[in-house]
């Protein structure tokens, strides 16, 4: 049965108002947060995608053999959470999943004294875990390759008998992440802070429950201001239920696109505070963009996608996390722009560069390679084509299930298509 593809048709932009998803990077991080106090957090404003689903269940439910599917933060969290945890538990996901190292963070559990073996090839899932408590101390670790294994030790630490002391080596990738899990921790009633430039010391100190408000999710954000970055539209979007002053590093596309001709407008000038906010097309773009991803990796799909549209050349660097993603980012970022008459050159693990180079496009259906994030960042491209087909539109459920439906409410034509 050949994969079910939506056709995206575009339409003038009508002003509306999108009720933005509960940010999953904020929600699992607080479901193991919660998980590993004395009692269970009171936690509002719970993301309802898969990523989050999955981790809810394995939480609650605890089987032997816990399938995670695509949910990569729930491997990495949950690999730390059942390390110091009484059982014995098998944690592995989809092929895809299996393929995703996690070598990094096996080794540093290993060394404070974890049980875990490899059930297939050596530094990938299935993982085999059986729990016992971990003394802690001191440990070296790659800070270059994904701070979620920074944040799934980080969160299990005030758990250990003397606590931890992390030296990150290397250059430290996606320092937000760790940032807002270390806030998270101390929301949360433990002690954990950056005591040197690339060491983080957390305390033996038991977590608290609390009452937890979870934000929206700026990088849900960003595809409402591709969209209208893309539009040429007059009509504003206005986005409920995000907060300035944000703890997660994504709130860095508000500037990101107020080079590329959109302005963020906050409702209220309190900070932390959900509020509604209104994108509305400025005029000044830039003639390119130049940045570097390392801090905000999420939003690379999202500005390559926009920056093409909108014909203005860019040099993205930071982006080596993107490899071991949901699927190989860089490739099939390269793979589906060129299909739409984008020819992309990547330099390495860590340089994407677009100098206006372009080819005959194909007209074929832009595949999502399992990755809800080409789906959402793709799909406002119709507005530079008029129309746009995207294979395996269901793979937004991983993140931000009501993504069509919203789409659909700016006046853009989402139907299924058999071609």
């Amino acid at each position: 049965m050949p994969p079910k593809t939506y056709l995206i048709t575009a339409r003038p932009l009508t002003t509306t108002t999108i009720s933005l998803p509960a940010s999953k990077s904020i929600t699992n991080r607080a479901l193991i947060l919660s998980a590993l106090s004395s009692q269970k957090a009171d936690l509002e404003n719970v993301s309802r995608c898969d990523d989050s689903a999955v981790l809810i269940a394995a939480l609650r439910d605890r089987p032997d053999i816990i399938d995670i599917a695509a949910a990569g933060s729930a491997m990495r969290f949950l690999t730390a959470f059942f390390s110091i945890r009484e059982g014995e538990h098998t944690l592995t996901g989809t092929a895809r999943m299996c393929r995703r190292p996690i070598k990094v963070l096996v080794e540093a559990l290993r060394q404070l004294g974890a049980d875990i073996t490899y059930e297939g090839a050596d530094g990938f899932p299935p993982l085999h875990i059986r729990g016992r408590n971990l003394y802690g101390g001191s440990i070296q670790m790659e800070g270059n390759v994904s701070s979620q294994y920074v944040s799934a030790l980080l969160m299990t630490a005030p758990m250990m008998r003397r606590g931890l002391s992390v030296q990150l080596t290397g250059s430290v990738i996606s320092r937000a992440y760790i940032d807002l899990t270390l806030g998270m921790m101390q929301d949360f009633g433990a002690h954990a802070e950056w005591t040197a430039v690339d060491t983080i010391t957390v305390r033996p100190q038991p977590y608290k429950p609390v009452h937890y408000f979870i934000e929206n999710d700026w990088t849900a954000a960003s595809y409402w201001y591709e969209l209208l970055a893309l539009s040429g539209a007059t009509a504003e979007l206005h986005l409920d239920g995000l907060t300035d002053g944000s703890i997660q590093g994504d709130t860095t596309v508000k500037y990101l696109f107020s080079l590329l001709g959109v302005r963020t407008i906050f409702a209220t000038k309190e900070k932390k505070v959900p509020t509604r906010v209104t994108l509305r097309r400025g005029s000044m773009k830039v003639s390119r963009l130049v940045f570097d991803f390392s801090n905000c990796p999420d939003l690379v799909q999202t500005l390559v996608c926009t920056c093409c549209g909108l014909d203005i050349p860019f040099d993205f660097t930071g982006l080596s996390t993107l490899r071991i993603k949901e699927t190989d980012r860089i490739l099939a970022l390269k793979t589906e722009l060129r299909k739409l008459g984008f020819v992309l050159q990547d330099y390495g693990d860590s340089r994407l560069v677009w100098d206006g180079e372009k080819t005959t496009p194909a007209d074929e259906p832009i595949n999502t390679y399992e990755d809800h994030r080409m789906a959402m960042s793709f799909a406002p491209l119709a507005q530079r084509f008029n129309s746009l087909r995207i294979a395996n539109p269901e793979v937004v459920s991983k993140s931000y299930p009501e993504f069509w439906d919203n789409l659909r409410r700016t006046g853009i034509i989402v139907e299924e298509n058999a071609g």
